[in-house]
């Protein structure tokens, strides 16, 4: 039974890792990525901005929380995902996982971009200033120019798209030393920035009332990502293996 469950999780690593199969199957999951991902975001929004209790101390202004808070997980997440997938590029030359790489690169920008101008915005009022080179803050920010450093050193090299994806791939995989000090960094240096509030292995430091639109907001942005993510996967392989005999069956089979 044991060799069965390991030989069907190698033929699905291998069907995920051939580009024609890839394309096939990631097709099938995008409509229902993206509705889920809708649905969420709307039970989240209505629940974090109308359900919600008013926070003690800040009143309404806090419901920001709910925009900034999963964008900046999803910042760490998206390039977490797209490290992974810069060593699997790396080390077995797959082309899936240059595609991974490559079409996480923006939305994990946007993320980025989002959590800072968020953090900015509900600063101002907290904090009495838009920006502070605060530990928390400028690793995030350094996050953004990695992110761009991965979109811009894939153009450089655009002409030979292997190439491109093998050294964007390499700053992918630098970068990742980033994480854990965007994570820690409340704890490792003196910060203007809260600490964490919500815990999975231990108690979180918010109401549940507050907490649930958070998670559900979370996992709205989870769901989004997988959609955007295996929608510019899918360009990207169409575009690089243009070629190839199954791009243009799949292009003859829309034609008709």
């Amino acid at each position: 039974m044991k060799k069965q469950r390991t030989n069907v999780i190698v033929r699905l690593y291998h069907q995920l890792g051939s580009p024609p199969s890839f394309y096939r199957i990631s097709g099938y999951f995008l409509k229902w990525l993206l509705l889920i991902a809708i649905i969420l975001t709307g039970i989240g929004l209505y629940d974090g901005l109308v359900l919600a209790p008013a926070d003690y101390q800040q009143g309404d202004s806090f419901r920001i929380i709910y925009i900034h808070v999963p964008m900046a997980w999803m910042s760490m997440f998206v390039y977490a995902i797209m490290g992974i997938a810069a060593l699997i590029a790396i080390i077995w030359r797959m082309k899936v996982a240059e595609a991974v790489l490559i079409a996480s690169a923006p939305i994990g920008a946007w993320f980025t971009l989002i959590t800072l101008v968020t953090g900015s915005l509900w600063g101002k009022p907290m904090w009495g200033t838009w920006w502070e080179w605060d530990a928390r803050m400028t690793s995030e920010l350094i996050l953004l120019f990695l992110y761009i450093g991965v979109m811009a050193t894939y153009t450089a090299f655009n002409d030979d798209s292997r190439k491109a994806a093998r050294m964007a791939a390499l700053i992918a995989v630098v970068g990742l030393v980033n994480l854990p000090i965007i994570h820690f960094s409340v704890k490792w240096w003196s910060s203007i920035h809260q600490g964490t509030t919500v815990s999975i292995m231990g108690e979180s430091r918010i109401t549940w009332e507050m907490l649930r639109p958070l998670l559900t907001m979370a996992v709205a942005t989870k769901f989004y990502y997988g959609y955007s993510m295996l929608k510019r996967a899918r360009t990207y392989l169409l575009e690089t293996e243009q070629q190839k005999r199954w791009v243009h069956d799949i292009v003859e089979e829309k034609k008709s």
